[in-house]
């Protein structure tokens, strides 16, 4: 069974088409890059997939289950979708343990997340005073609270410099070698090409291609093969 699959997946939005018939597999223990033009559909098939929309017709599911039917999803499934959404009043400490609370999941990890994404500098300043690229960090260690087989990130290298981005992507590699499943959406293509072992592209909402990078690629750079598919002369 795929970690994550969207079965002819459409969302319309009264006459647009976010997301028109999309089918794909992800495969557990890979890192999968999610990539589309703006506008393409991809935040919108991954709120479908995590429960934050509704499809119109067709299903997005985790481990064969949509997402509202998962026991305790933050044990399934950890997500960075926005990096906006911490109390500014509370440090990152207080936010985590706000999180576990709701969640019903212990705090332990806290200290050890917070190393792992490099903010134990940090941990006890409030997050209105946080950088763009440490909030993106927090939302990691948030995602990874309830240690979970199954990441979903939108977009996680906003507001990293150069240095924060190589960080991620041994981040990234280092939960794959562990097992764990990475869907992870962004614009930033030449990074990806070093990151990510498959590459599901959309434009318009419609599934364009999907495969092992290599297979997609054809021998081009990840931009160039994107740009080829996507019918961008260049």
């Amino acid at each position: 069974m795929s970690s994550i699959s969207f079965q002819n997946l459409v969302k319309t939005y009264r006459d647009v088409t976010a997301v028109d018939g999309l089918t794909a597999n992800i495969e557990a223990g890979r890192i999968t890059g999610f990539l589309g033009p703006n506008g393409a559909g991809k935040s919108t098939a991954l709120r479908c997939l995590l429960g934050l929309a509704s499809a119109t017709s067709g299903e997005a599911l985790i481990e064969g289950k949509p997402y509202s039917h998962l026991d305790q999803p933050l044990k399934k499934v950890g997500a960075v979708l926005d990096s906006s959404g911490f109390n500014g009043a509370l440090t990152a400490g207080q936010n985590l343990r706000v999180i576990c609370a709701a969640a019903g999941i212990s705090t332990d990890a806290i200290p050890r997340l917070l190393k792992l994404v490099e903010l134990d500098h940090a941990t006890r300043k409030r997050t209105r005073g946080y950088s763009l690229g440490m909030k993106q960090r927090l939302s990691l260690a948030a995602a990874l609270l309830g240690d979970p087989d199954i990441l979903v990130l939108d977009e996680p290298a906003n507001g990293l410099d150069p240095i924060g981005i190589a960080w991620l992507r041994d981040f990234l590699r280092n939960l794959a070698s562990e097992g764990k499943t990475v869907l992870v959406s962004s614009h930033q293509l030449a990074e990806m090409q070093h990151t990510i072992d498959d590459v599901i592209i959309i434009n318009h909402g419609k599934l364009i291609a999907a495969g092992p990078i290599g297979e997609v690629t054809q021998g081009q750079t990840l931009e160039e093969a994107f740009m080829r598919l996507i019918g961008v002369a260049k």
